[in-house]
């Protein structure tokens, strides 16, 4: 348990600050007690310790169920949590000068030592804002104290050495972090602020002052406010259509409204009210002053401005040399170009004077994050981007169940606006319940049941009129034939005559072992059906119904026993020509695995009951992935979901079953699934499966908790910065329309992914609540992995539930984005946004500029090899065992490359979510001498970028040249040897694929049988897995490697840096970042009696 020192127990004042007014002193001055650890809500002083995170994550909440197999939330009483708003929410912070004004009032913040101590005092800027001030403190007053200009950096996050070797580091809260570097020693006075918007403050505050100096801040003040000024005062002469310098309250409000939709009218009209109040006004007319005053309080997003200043070398806004560096190394955008930047500006930003400079406001910064550009959703993904020349078993397809039902399953009503609904929503399979009807029209419904019918004809031409409006591939009809011959004609007929050639006729070929792939069949419609036997030379002959109404039937007249109801099958006769119809999608029974892969053709479809196929796939997980390689598999849900609630199909699409069909009519957790997954590669119905669940020879369980076998974990870090406008739950009955929202962010996935976790809970806000918490996960199925962002009320009656926004894993994009939030129903929530932050890192210790491919190294001690199973097969062993050289060769390249970055990031003072062209930025405005010159220069004309002195270095830049050194050693180390190892890896796999064929054979004449017989193929399946991932894992390190060097080579041109004085055609940027600037600190010299905190 750390050990805290709490001197200062009074609670600060709304701004941060507010001096306690009993400070709890012993003799000593001091008050040595252990202070509780909190559940993380950054909140002023209180008896908990707030900034600082229990040691296992935030443990003191209450956990949401929602991640469960069944998708059910279990009830249970939730624990109400208590957060404290460290800033009003009448007072924004959106300039320089509210940060050192709240600095001047002072702020309690915890001193954090290396020997695991935390001590608690008053900070406070001297009101000259030449020094920065502690107390209580033993030191003399003159000594307790920091000179501005002596402070060197003011570093964000735990990023210091007293942070790394802090025994309590894990608790202390990344987002409330932050560091002061000063003296010629670089000392570092690391603290931790009540919240993070605290800790904003101060770090926003201090950096302004170290680069300008208190004589600027009018005049930075002054830039920013004239741009604002001069957009909104020609706004409102626009308005003010008589030339009286007023306009009416409502125009006022209209105009407000119109530039920032979600605020409330009410919200506005008051605000408007109280300034009137204030100023002793009459009457109702607004003055632009007041409009523009109005507008800075209900509209200016103080967590935005706190972005705009960490990039911003120009005062308070970004110019195009500012937003190049921040589109580029934040939002992850290629090749950025002054042209790009001076396009974006020209397009989001408001003001003439800001468009003509080329400079983007706060305004404008925050037009530019909440549009379509910055949404967390990759707009590659918005059309069809992977590839669809697979065959069709390797695609999960979104499928339908029981289309036609609009409600229930037993009483409710039929209607084809299910039809409509479901294929607009890209929908690729859905289902036709077919009985005999009057006039001899077919009708469908559910059999057995009390749900109303259509008319069979209706839906085909329905189906006829939007079969391709979403999605231009294959759309499977799953024919469920209940009707006699002659309306099995009348059904021909209809299909024959309305969908013409449209139904794909050719017979399948029986020379392919898989089935075609969704390009082959663009535009075609395949009826999944019974089929008579090839031997058949009537018009009609004997088939066994399938009949899920039946079923259902059964179990409601069981009053719902949950034992399990055998359906026996009933045989009826099928007219041939329905049967030729039915080409590629023959419905065939399931009996066993064994049987399938044996008798099994490519063509024909099983469809497994929900309970059925939860048992195959608790039982025989490695077998139900095998066979979902070659075959379709469809999963219904149980015949009790009566009223229509839905499976979770991630339970399914774990093992690879394509067809998992969904009650669409069903809104909820598991239907935010299903739409979630499909809205991907264009949202065309069909989503390629991972590569493991399609090669022909891969080692993958559903089942499995841990990392998977050759496939490369990732690591999410999720900071959830603010939401805006969020409305009250629909079904909370009395509750006003103020909200208590917290965010849950759950990930859905194979089992070892599967995690929740939440947010603090922002008490009666739901306008603009600011959260600043940060996640991370660990993804080890990337391809597979899902996450939803749930946003609820805390104090809700009836209804909890405000919005959710669910995106697969690959879709998310990095940076940050803003998430528009859905309904229960699916529909957007006007103007409902999370704004986030989002990263991912290849491992804990390095980041990545981009998102797939990469190993993740175990926090081990000991370096971890990929090993080869013992199959009990010498020739077949014998191949494997020459595979253990290469494999430890090329986990060293591996591993020693991403090692070697680590020292080299934290000399740079920036955390593991850093990438390398972040690192040559933070870096670069101490790399030069006291008369401006470079002290280091890169030199670029080699391959590997050398970083060479300019004349004597200080210790602290000796230090980051012998990283640097190291880290691109490592870099062409792995460069020069990964071919080689690539290919002797390669060379055992192709040598090993040769006994494939005759494995059986082999085990069985080395006297294997039974269970060990089964071991040995698992094994080697296994062992080829293993190969094809480390060949893999080292093939795309060296895309790392190579995407390294390219970042170094433009962050050395951007900065000017580059020997020769080469750079980009739009110019250097000498100045230097004084916001993201960050260099090495040495250790902390340590007070002569360390448990004497001063």
């Amino acid at each position: 348990m750390a050990e805290f020192v709490a001197e200062n127990c009074g609670v600060s004042s709304p701004s941060g600050g507010g001096k306690p007014t009993q400070p709890c002193d012993e003799e000593d001055g001091r008050a040595a007690s252990e202070v509780s650890v909190s559940n993380g809500d950054c909140g002023p002083c209180a008896p908990e310790n707030q900034g600082l995170d229990t040691a296992n994550g935030k443990t003191g909440i209450p956990r949401k169920t929602s991640i469960i197999k069944d998708g059910s939330r279990r009830c249970k009483e939730r624990k109400k949590t208590v957060s404290f708003s460290s800033m009003p929410t009448e007072k924004k912070i959106s300039s320089a000068s509210d940060c050192i004004n709240s600095m001047v009032d002072g702020s309690e913040l915890r001193k954090v030592r290396s020997n695991s101590r935390v001590y608690q005092r008053y900070f406070l800027l001297d009101a000259d804002m030449q020094s920065l001030r502690w107390e209580p403190s033993k030191k003399e007053s003159d000594k307790a104290k920091i000179d501005i200009k002596s402070i060197k950096e003011v570093r964000t996050g735990k990023n210091t050495d007293t942070f790394r070797a802090n025994g309590i580091s894990d608790q202390i809260s990344e987002d409330c972090a932050f560091s002061i570097i000063y003296g010629e020693n670089y000392e570092s006075l690391d603290l931790v602020a009540n919240s993070a918007d605290v800790a904003n403050i101060w770090v926003t505050g201090l950096r302004y002052l170290i680069s300008y100096g208190k004589h600027t801040l009018n005049m930075i003040q002054s830039c920013q406010d004239n741009m604002r000024a001069s957009w909104l005062g020609d706004l409102f002469d626009e308005a003010d259509v008589i030339g009286g310098k007023c306009i009416s309250l409502c125009s006022a409000v209209q105009l407000i409204k119109n530039l920032s939709p979600g605020v409330k009218n009410v919200k506005i009209e008051l605000k408007f009210k109280e300034l009137h109040k204030v100023r002793d006004k009459t009457g109702s007319n607004v003055t632009k002053e007041e409009f523009i005053e109005v507008f800075h309080d209900v509209c200016t997003r103080p967590e935005i401005y706190f972005l705009l200043v960490q990039f911003s070398s120009n005062k308070e806004f970004l110019d195009t040399k500012d937003l190049m560096i921040f589109l580029e190394a934040e939002q992850g955008m290629a090749k950025v170009s002054e042209d790009i930047s001076v396009e974006v500006i020209q397009k989001y930003e408001p003001s003439k004077e800001g468009q003509l400079k080329g400079w983007l406001s706060l305004d404008g910064f925050t037009n530019y994050l909440m549009s379509g550009e910055c949404h967390i959703f990759d707009p590659e993904q918005k059309t069809v981007c992977q590839d669809m020349n697979q065959p069709l078993s390797h695609y999960y397809i979104n499928s339908s169940h029981n289309t036609y039902l609009i409600e229930d399953q037993f009483k409710g009503p039929s209607d084809i606006t299910g039809y409509i609904r479901a294929l607009k929503m890209g929908c690729r399979s859905v289902e036709l319940d077919v009985w005999d009807g009057p006039d001899n029209e077919p009708l469908i419904y559910t059999g057995h049941t009390m749900t109303s019918q259509i008319v069979f004809r209706s839906v085909i031409d329905i189906i006829s009129k939007y079969a391709f409006v979403a999605s231009e591939f294959p759309l499977i009809l799953c024919l469920e034939n209940h009707c006699s011959l002659k309306q099995q004609k009348v059904m021909f007929q209809h299909l024959k005559k309305i969908l013409g050639d449209r139904i794909h006729s050719d017979p399948p070929n029986l020379d392919e072992s898989y089935l075609p792939s969704p390009s082959d069949l663009k535009g075609k419609i395949l009826l999944k059906g019974k089929k008579l036997a090839s031997n058949c030379t009537g018009s009609e002959g004997e088939v066994t119904d399938e009949d899920e109404g039946a079923e259902m039937s059964q179990r409601m007249n069981s009053d719902g026993s949950e034992q399990r109801t055998v359906v026996q099958p009933k045989n009826f006769q099928l007219s041939k020509d329905l049967s030729e119809m039915v080409t590629l999608c023959k419905s065939v029974s399931f009996k066993d695995f064994q049987t399938a892969f044996q008798n099994q053709k490519h063509w024909e479809l099983c469809s497994f009951n929900e309970v059925f196929a939860s048992r195959c796939a608790t039982d025989h997980p490695g077998d139900f992935v095998n066979y979902n390689k070659k075959f379709l598999a469809r999963v219904y849900p149980s015949p009790m979901r009566i009223d229509s609630s839905n499976m979770n199909p991630q339970d399914f699409w774990k093992c690879g079953c394509q067809i998992v069909a969904m009650n669409y009519q069903t809104p909820g957790l598991m239907m935010d699934l299903n739409i979630g997954w499909f809205r991907q590669n264009g949202n065309c119905g069909y989503v390629l499966r991972p590569a493991i669940m399609r090669e022909q020879v891969s080692y993958f369980s559903a089942n499995t908790k841990d990392s998977v076998p050759g496939v490369s974990p990732q690591l999410l870090h999720i900071k959830i910065i603010s939401g805006q406008n969020f409305p009250k739950p629909k079904g909370s009955g009395a509750k006003g329309d103020v909200v208590d929202p917290y965010v849950y962010i759950e990930i859905h996935g194979i089992p070892a992914d599967c995690a929740e976790q939440r947010t603090k809970t922002v008490h009666q806000n739901g306008d603009n609540p600011i959260f600043d918490e940060s996640f991370e996960f660990q993804i080890n199925l990337p391809e597979l992995a899902m996450v939803r962002f749930v946003v609820l009320d805390d104090d809700y009656i009836g209804d909890e539930f405000i919005g959710q926004y669910t995106i697969p894993f690959e879709c998310i994009q990095p940076g940050f984005r803003h998430i528009p939030l859905q309904s229960l129903t699916g529909e957007v929530l006007p103007h409902a946004w999370l704004f986030v932050h989002v990263a991912i890192t290849n491992r804990r210790g390095g980041g990545k500029p981009h998102k797939r491919g990469l190993s993740v190294r175990k926090s081990k001690r000991g370096r971890e090899y990929a090993s080869m199973r013992i199959l009990l097969i010498k020739a077949v062993d014998e191949v494997f065992k020459s595979a253990a050289q290469p494999l430890k060769e090329a986990t060293d390249l591996r591993e020693n490359m991403q090692n070697a970055i680590v020292p080299f990031k934290e000399l740079c003072g920036l955390s593991a979510v850093a990438n390398l062209k972040q690192c040559i930025l933070a870096l670069s405005p101490r790399l030069s001498g006291p008369d401006a010159s470079p002290l280091l220069l890169f030199n670029l004309r080699d391959q590997y970028p050398g970083l060479e002195a300019q004349g004597l270095l200080p210790e602290v830049l000796k230090k980051v040249v012998t990283a640097y050194e190291m880290m691109i050693q490592t870099n062409r180390t792995l460069l020069e040897n990964s071919d080689a190892a690539y290919e002797r890896i390669l060379q055992v796999q192709k040598a090993a694929m040769e006994f494939h064929e005759n494995l059986h054979d082999m085990a069985v004449k080395e006297g294997l049988k039974g269970r060990k017989l089964n071991k040995s193929v698992e094994s080697f399946t296994w062992n080829i897995t293993i190969l094809k991932g480390q060949a893999d894992l080292l093939k795309h390190a060296r895309a790392e490697v190579l995407e390294n060097l390219k970042q170094i080579h433009y962050a050395a041109l951007t900065c000017n840096l580059s020997k020769g004085g080469a750079g980009p055609s739009s110019g250097s940027l000498s100045r230097g970042r004084p916001s993201l600037e960050a260099i090495p600190e040495k250790a902390v010299v340590e007070e002569d009696f360390p448990d004497q905190e001063n």
